[in-house]
């Protein structure tokens, strides 16, 4: 018995290890971490003053824009019931400062040439296809989108568009914005090419935020990412009998990696799966390759998707 538990011991700890993240240490690594409060000064500034914000904001302020546009905003009603809501969570930006830090001096140690952003907070109308914009020197967010999943603006939004728009999702999504600019680009249309090319993103995201959990940086929530462990025998199976991995239809990325309530497999309990399994099988391959070639991030990223694929040795977990 003595020996049974020591070995069911190191069998668990080996299991954790397996799991944990490789940290680096970024402690002595400086960055400028500037933030813009352009939405507190935008409902803060009254109508006289529209040229004084126009001059230290003004790509904030298309040229075809009268002034009167900007005045109407500034008292619109909804418009400053939502910064009133935002300010509840948002007032002090100091939290969010701290991990947008963190972000940049991970994504320093790996690309020493990083040059940090100029941060923009502002207020968006709830536009989540822009909740993060990434232009040259400036990062733009919109705080608006980031309330909370339960919050009573996003009461008509699907739940797995909100499930994201939360407080602790702000560094997730700028990340993402970053590692979408480093990878490099693909013209490989085959399906497992897809893939590999979102888990290609996936890794890099899970290299500049080592405090994240996989499901997080996922966007999943915990029983989604089980699921796709637990299922991961069954749907690799289901690609490679219906002859996917090398299939060009770009109807695969509807299916399997755009955001969705839930992938399509075309079968009765298609609604248990989450959207996105696609990319999640992605990040597995390149997480494979990376074991079982001993290259780094960047190496990995130089790759062909093809090559990945290949040298990966990739096989689906069995339950």
């Amino acid at each position: 018995m003595r020996y049974f538990i020591i070995i069911l011991f190191l069998v668990s700890f080996f299991s954790c290890s397996k799991n944990e993240k490789q940290k680096v240490d970024v402690s002595d690594i400086e960055v400028k971490t500037e933030i813009k409060r352009f939405d507190q000064k935008f409902y803060s500034t009254s109508p006289q003053d529209i040229s004084e914000l126009k001059a230290e904001f003004p790509y904030l302020f298309p040229q075809q824009n009268h002034d009167s546009v900007w005045v109407n905003k500034m008292s619109n009603k909804d418009e400053l019931e939502l910064f009133e809501e935002t300010q509840k969570l948002y007032k002090d930006f100091s939290i969010e400062k701290k991990q947008l830090s963190s972000l940049f001096k991970y994504i320093k140690y790996y690309y020493p040439n990083f040059k940090e952003p100029v941060i923009i907070t502002l207020l968006t109308n709830i536009d989540s296809d822009n909740r993060v914009i990434l232009a040259d020197s400036l990062l733009l967010i919109s705080l608006d989108v980031f309330l909370g999943k339960d919050h009573k603006f996003y009461s008509d939004f699907p739940k797995y568009v909100k499930q994201s728009y939360t407080e602790e999702y702000i560094t997730i999504a700028v990340a993402e914005k970053f590692a979408e600019q480093i990878v490099p680009p693909s013209n490989d249309n085959r399906f497992v090419a897809r893939m590999i090319q979102e888990g290609k993103k996936m890794e890099l995201m899970n290299h500049f935020l080592p405090n994240k959990s996989q499901v997080e940086i996922m966007g999943y929530e915990k029983q989604q990412f089980q699921w796709a462990v637990d299922n991961e025998l069954e749907v690799w199976k289901y690609f490679i009998d219906k002859s996917l991995l090398f299939d060009t239809d770009t109807e695969l990325s509807e299916r399997f990696i755009n955001e969705a309530p839930f992938s399509k497999f075309y079968i009765a309990n298609d609604k248990d799966s989450p959207g996105r399994i696609g990319v999640w099988f992605g990040w597995q391959m390149v997480q494979s390759y990376i074991k079982n070639n001993d290259v780094t991030i960047q190496e990995m990223l130089a790759t062909q998707n093809e090559l990945i694929f290949k040298k990966s040795k990739y096989k689906p977990r069995k339950n």
